[in-house]
């Protein structure tokens, strides 16, 4: 039996994993420390068996200090961070505050309580992203982990810089962490600021389909549970002090990941019963093409061409392979949303 301190824990990716660990590791605590801001929310893991939650910060190092003490946590999973870029464009400092600070802070406490004395054997696992490297030239290879960091957004950039902070507290400390770098996250529980949900939304309520510049920017999907599956494989496999690249094996560029988002949302009002009834004002509920309802937009500040990613080293040293092919695992998605129209419809941006 193990007591777990997930940060973020009421968010998507830290919410899927909540979940995950329970039906994974059901003899284990899970405590969720979660600010519960826009992108947090209790519901996300009702429900889910061994779970508290705290509602705090985790900028507050006493509080954390005092919940890992307490609860005889010897893993921290920190996945709390602020991650839309097109939100780090129009206000930076929350990325610093929350990303930098914030990671900061639980550095510290975990230091203060695992390293004191003759110290406890433990863990802290940090979630960073794909981003933090930059962006790839067509012919590029993907990231691995030595690509040097090259962060062109706010967002991108405050993550480079908790990614080194908690690199820093192993080599001088001596804190047992890993880290992982992730690739675009797509699956149930996901804020509808994101593309994947964002754009299943708008087909659904007849709205626009904004797309950024050409639409080409690529990018590399992972589906939540198989990230997941690479966070647990990092936990149980992964040697302190190493960086593991978690991807999801599928490099589409937005077009084609927003035509087949049309193609399963027209599939589903013809194989679901009643979705014309509840969604009228869909292109799909009159028989037409969601595809009719793109439009392109000027492209956002800093937009990053494409990202890929090189899985090597989890798939030799963790043993990580991704269980979700693209297609399969975006119809369970876009089925998840229409089965779950409760959860979506309490979000104010909804």
């Amino acid at each position: 039996m193990a007591n777990l301190l997930v940060t973020g824990g009421a968010g998507f990716i830290g919410g899927n994993f909540v979940h995950y660990w329970n039906a994974k590791h059901p003899e284990d605590r899970v405590i969720v420390l979660d600010a519960l801001t826009y992108a947090g929310n209790r519901s996300t893991i009702k429900g889910a068996p061994n779970a508290e939650l705290v509602m705090g910060d985790i900028r507050d190092t006493a509080l954390v200090e005092q919940l890992l003490r307490d609860h005889a946590v010897t893993t921290l999973v920190h996945f709390a961070a602020e991650s839309h870029v097109d939100r780090s464009i129009s206000g930076p400092d929350a990325f610093i505050d929350t990303n930098i600070l914030g990671t900061n802070s639980l550095l510290k406490a975990a230091r203060s309580v695992w390293l004191a004395g003759s110290g406890v054997a433990h863990r802290f696992h940090h979630i960073s992203t794909d981003e933090v490297f930059g962006s790839l030239g067509p012919n590029d290879p993907a990231f691995s982990e030595t690509t040097p960091y090259a962060p062109n957004s706010p967002y991108s950039a405050s993550k480079a810089a908790s990614d080194h902070l908690v690199r820093a507290y192993h080599h001088t400390y001596g804190l047992e962490v890993t880290t992982s770098n992730c690739s675009n996250n797509y699956g149930p529980y996901q804020y509808p600021e994101k593309l994947i949900p964002l754009f299943l939304l708008n087909a659904l309520h007849g709205r626009s389909l904004p797309i950024y510049g050409d639409g080409m920017n690529v990018r590399d999907w992972l589906h939540v549970e198989d990230h997941c599956r690479g966070i647990e494989a990092c936990l149980i496999n992964g040697k302190p002090g190493e960086t593991y690249n978690i991807g999801g094996g599928a490099e589409l560029p937005n077009l084609e990941v927003i035509a087949a988002i049309c193609r399963e949302v027209d599939r589903a009002f013809a194989e679901v019963d009643g979705l014309a009834e509840r969604f009228p004002g869909a292109p799909a509920a009159k028989g037409e093409a969601t595809e009719t309802l793109k439009v392109f937009v000027t492209d956002r500040a800093g937009h990053d061409r494409r990202y890929a990613i090189d899985e090597t080293k989890a798939r030799a040293e963790l043993a990580y392979t991704p269980q979700h092919g693209f297609e399969d695992g975006l119809r369970q998605t876009l089925r998840w949303y229409l089965k779950n129209e409760e959860w979506w419809q309490a979000l104010a941006a909804c």
